[in-house]
């Protein structure tokens, strides 16, 4: 097995958690360690994807069928953070506001999906990354 297929998509994650770091940072004003997670600008998850999907099509071509294997996996990835993810987190918001937590209870992680702004720069960040390894 080519270990690129196996580094790839570890690389994608740590490129887009670095900017998403940094992202976030910027717009704190300070150091946003409290905001690692999921969720945010961009996506990693899609960039964990399509990384994968990216490195098959430069290398195999997009005909060959681990390239449609994983575009499927990257799509119904996508989809979760979009649909599914973004839902928890509105019901997170809402149980938050119900429940009048006092000082001693955690709230609920709210910031759980993604935008399409952010799964987009998350594919962006993916596909670059497959190609540089290519």
């Amino acid at each position: 097995m080519d270990i690129a297929y196996a580094i790839t998509p570890f690389l994608a994650w740590f490129a887009a958690g670095t900017l998403k770091f940094i992202i976030n940072s910027c717009r704190a004003r300070r150091l946003a360690f409290g905001q690692i997670g999921y969720g945010g600008l961009p996506s990693n998850h899609s960039a964990i994807v399509s990384s994968t999907a990216a490195l098959i099509a430069f290398r195999e071509g997009m005909s060959h069928p681990a390239f449609g294997v994983a575009v499927t996996i990257a799509f119904v990835v996508i989809m979760d953070a979009n649909s599914l993810r973004r839902q928890v987190g509105k019901h997170a918001t809402a149980i938050n506001r119900l429940a009048g937590l006092d000082k001693d209870t955690e709230p609920l992680r709210e910031r759980m999906g993604h935008t399409k702004a952010e799964i987009s720069v998350g594919i962006l960040a993916g596909i670059a990354v497959a190609w540089l390894i290519h």
